[in-house]
């Protein structure tokens, strides 16, 4: 038997009246998951409790089986892990974002133009990242570079209790003033935001970029404060050999910890632009040499709704079925598969965030046909009245002989 999960990151969303009351997943042409859901186990997951954070670090720590309340310790350390950064005990661990301010002259009136400075690309980013460090790294504080816009501080011997650092996905469009919320502790890293947008803001990197009509990444945001955690193997904990396929570093480092294969496929963006295929590929390969069991992690959807891009959601899922679930269909029609789709939360277009509302999850088994669902959607998940409560529990269903 081979193990499949197709994680459609924040696929999920709300009915919408410019796609005739449907959501995404219900207006998305895709008949692979249609096709699936009427023989499938449906139903709805809560992948996030409601006393934490509903990002995709939590979430997908939830979908893989692993209990957040016991081994999440923050969104950076897994992203840490990726980046080859080996933290100590002592370390403290930041998302450190490029992202696009706006232009008043005191930095706590500007707002939040772009979360992920119009996709910078990871070569611009690792020279800016770079120039970062030379100017402000030392023996307390390290900068390192990440993939495009999502990078990484160290702070050595550092603290949790720095205040309220807000996610910059969450505040787009919006006057940062009231997101500034550090303590004295944390006062630091506002200080060291506050220097980045004087440092980058004419930096070459940004000055070529603004004369091609491109967003500058014009200032550091840092949040996702977190220390290292260990995992458990994936192997020892179910007894499979699994991989981890994903474009950005959270996965990969959820996948190192947990002890996968980290597959790195080239043109995966992390966005709709991504290398579906590739990521296709990918799976079946490792599927056929040996892997019992593979996570695929497509970014697309939840950057789509992040960006309100309603037309691009509703393609990403298109894609993500054509591209994808339609190429490992194919590669083990006759062979024994289970399936697993699912987004890990909804990233609803009209908040342009995510929350921890219950997701719907499909469950196919290529051995045993069930009574399903005409279409996988959000609205047909809930009409069958199944519901997992508890996130971290779906995995072990999933993989049950």
């Amino acid at each position: 038997m081979k193990y499949a999960v197709l994680l459609c990151d924040g696929m999920a969303d709300l009915p919408r009246e410019d796609l005739t009351g449907k959501t995404p997943m219900g207006t998305a042409n895709k008949p692979n998951m249609d096709k699936l859901a009427k023989v499938s186990e449906v139903g709805l997951v809560k992948t996030v409790i409601d006393s934490l954070k509903p990002g995709s670090d939590v979430a997908n720590l939830s979908v893989l089986g692993y209990d957040p309340s016991v081994y999440y310790s923050g969104r950076s350390p897994l992203e840490a892990g990726s980046i080859g950064i080996d933290m100590k005990a002592t370390d403290v661990s930041f998302r450190c974002n490029l992202v696009t301010l706006s232009d008043e002259p005191d930095y706590k009136d500007k707002a939040m133009v772009d979360y992920c400075s119009g996709d910078i690309s990871s070569e611009e980013a690792a020279e800016l990242i770079a120039f970062i460090q030379e100017k402000m790294g030392n023996e307390e504080f390290s900068f390192y570079s990440g993939v495009s816009y999502r990078h990484c501080l160290i702070w050595d011997k550092g603290t949790l209790d720095v205040g309220v650092l807000t996610p910059p996905h969450d505040i787009t469009g919006r006057k940062i003033t009231e997101y500034l919320g550090v303590n004295d502790k944390g006062k630091k890293l506002l200080d060291m935001m506050i220097r980045s947008y004087d440092l980058l803001k004419d930096h070459p990197v940004n000055k070529k970029r603004v004369e091609k009509g491109l967003r500058p990444a014009n200032s550091i945001w840092l949040w996702g404060e977190g220390v290292r955690k260990d995992l458990t193997p994936f192997e020892e904990k179910y007894g499979l050999k699994g991989a981890m396929i994903s474009a950005v570093d959270l996965l990969k480092g959820i996948g190192k910890f947990t002890g996968m294969e980290v597959i790195n496929v080239p043109g995966a963006t992390g966005y709709i632009d991504t290398n579906f295929s590739g990521k296709a590929q990918a799976a079946i390969d490792t599927l056929k040499k040996g892997n019992d069991f593979v996570y695929i992690h497509v970014e697309a959807p939840d950057e789509c709704g992040h960006r309100f891009e309603i037309q691009n959601k509703v393609k990403s899922i298109e894609l993500i079925d054509e591209l994808i679930l339609g190429p490992i269909l194919k590669a083990f029609e006759g062979e024994d598969i289970k399936i697993l789709i699912c987004p890990d939360h909804p990233t609803p277009l009209a908040l342009k965030t995510h929350t921890n509302a219950p997701v719907p999850y499909l469950i196919y088994d290529s051995r045993k046909s069930v009574e399903g669902v005409d279409r996988f959607c959000e609205e047909e998940a809930e009409k069958t009245g199944r519901f997992v409560g508890v996130g971290h529990t779906l995995m072990e269903h999933f993989l049950e002989k």
